[in-house]
């Protein structure tokens, strides 16, 4: 992206904070971004967890998608909904579209994982236009988040450094996943994620060690890690300590294992480009974006 350039802002999962919201685009103008809100952005009618009903919230989505004046398509917030869009989207026009940017995390792992099926595209996870880190505090951004955020959008991202290591080694592969919860309700479906080739990414906030292992272990018998390289794990704030689950789970599939990145929930939240090509090495804890193009990366 490059400064000047338009972004719209879509709400496809729950309803952001009006005020967050507006602090949020103030912030990403001041990066230079002309920014334009979706007609149904701060819609409330039907479910109260839910940003608006599932058809305008899916046209909000599509329409910025499908706009030649956009070049990039950023979340306001996560929560919940997003996976109830994708029968909804006519991907023939999106895929028309051309590729461009879409931002978010948590429940948007729902669309980065169908946009890299549907459209081929890289998306970036990482944080949301009325979220804490980003509108929460009137001083500013949280600085580490807002670098990291501005570096993945204006050139390469940076490397992101884990605290620890389950498995030793250095993998390179396509870059997949997000956040744990929604890559396991996808199994099934006609998105159901895959990491063959590539370094699976998985981070969640808010779930106990047992429900953690209870995932794991169904893309575990569904096949998803089948053919991973290496596995990249981030933040898993309030899951009190995920760790001995995640190497139980995960050691065993004889891949390195890179822990404790902060890119997820949390803060900060470090910018990752998915559907690119990634390389984790444990000598040095470390996550690094090399190309964006999924095509080239394989």
């Amino acid at each position: 992206m490059r400064q000047g350039d338009t972004v719209a802002i879509v709400a496809p999962s729950g309803p952001p904070n009006a005020v967050l919201l507006r602090r949020g685009v103030r912030r990403l103008e001041e990066l230079g971004l002309k920014v334009v809100v979706g007609a149904h952005v701060l819609d409330r009618q039907g479910l109260d967890y839910l940003a608006g009903d599932d058809a305008d919230r899916a046209a909000d989505l599509q329409s910025a998608w499908c706009d030649p004046a956009v070049t990039g398509v950023f979340c306001c917030r996560g929560g919940y909904g997003a996976g109830r869009l994708l029968g909804l989207l006519d991907w023939d026009a999106m895929r028309a579209a051309g590729p461009k940017v879409l931002l978010g995390s948590s429940d948007i792992t729902a669309l980065h994982n169908a946009f890299a099926i549907e459209l081929g595209v890289s998306t970036l996870h990482g944080p949301m236009a009325a979220c804490d880190v980003i509108a929460g505090d009137e001083a500013g951004p949280e600085p580490l988040t807002w670098e990291s955020m501005g570096q993945a959008l204006f050139g390469p991202a940076p490397l992101v450094r884990g605290d620890r290591v389950l498995s030793p080694g250095r993998a390179e592969g396509v870059l997949r996943g997000g956040n744990l919860s929604l890559l396991a309700s996808m199994c099934g479906t006609r998105w159901q994620p895959s990491f063959a080739d590539g370094i699976a990414f998985l981070e969640d906030v808010g779930e106990e060690p047992y429900r953690i292992d209870r995932m794991l272990t169904q893309l575990l018998q569904a096949g998803v890690f089948d053919g991973v390289r290496g596995i990249a794990l981030g933040s898993w704030v309030g899951c009190g300590d995920p760790y001995p689950v995640l190497e139980d789970r995960l050691a065993s599939l004889g891949v390195p294992v890179v822990a404790g990145l902060p890119v997820g929930h949390g803060s900060p939240q470090m910018s990752v480009w998915l559907n690119a090509l990634g390389v984790i090495d444990t000598e040095s804890c470390s996550l690094a974006g090399s190309i964006r193009n999924g095509e080239q990366a394989r």
